[in-house]
């Protein structure tokens, strides 16, 4: 009877290890996703500024691109990059973005704050017809991408490519 009783004893063990191991699987594969989330995303694109495109000050300022950490921690932007298809990039300097805060990248010239920043260009950058802003890390890795107006036979428009790399 006792080795009856070790042979139960030992089933029922076994039983409830392979029970915990599936209990306990998905909560780590849960967790996997959140890792490839980005922790900055191009969550807004401004492109074509409301109004007549004339080169000042005024026009240029309401072309931008918004970023915004969906983290709960401070990223430190510095020596990240912003870029179009034709290479026309800003390099963010000394620049912190918040917890769960939005920065506005704007094209024109003007005194950067915590909110806004400028890239002092004096031309358009964001093609209105079509175009991609890439968002690079200090490491030259993808981070995150939006693109507008390219023909739908050649990938469409493509929101938030963030795993495309």
């Amino acid at each position: 009877m006792s080795a009856s009783v070790s042979a139960r004893c030992l089933a029922a063990a076994a039983l409830a290890a392979a029970v915990v191991g599936t209990v306990a699987l998905p909560a780590s594969a849960a967790d996997h996703p959140r890792q490839d989330r980005p922790k900055v995303e191009i969550s807004a694109v401004q492109y074509d500024a409301p109004g007549r495109d004339d080169r000042s000050g005024r026009s240029l300022n309401k072309e931008w691109v918004e970023l915004t950490n969906t983290t709960r921690h401070e990223i430190n932007l510095h020596g990240w990059t912003l870029s179009d298809e034709s290479g026309d990039t800003y390099t963010f300097r000394r620049y912190r973005l918040a917890p769960r805060a939005t920065v506005r990248i704007h094209t024109g010239e003007g005194r950067d704050t915590r909110s806004d920043l400028f890239q002092d260009r004096r031309r358009e950058v964001w093609g209105n017809r079509a175009d991609t802003a890439t968002l690079r890390n200090d490491r030259d890795r993808f981070v995150d991408e939006k693109s507008w107006g390219h023909d739908r036979h050649h990938g469409g428009d493509r929101q938030h490519g963030g795993d495309r790399h």
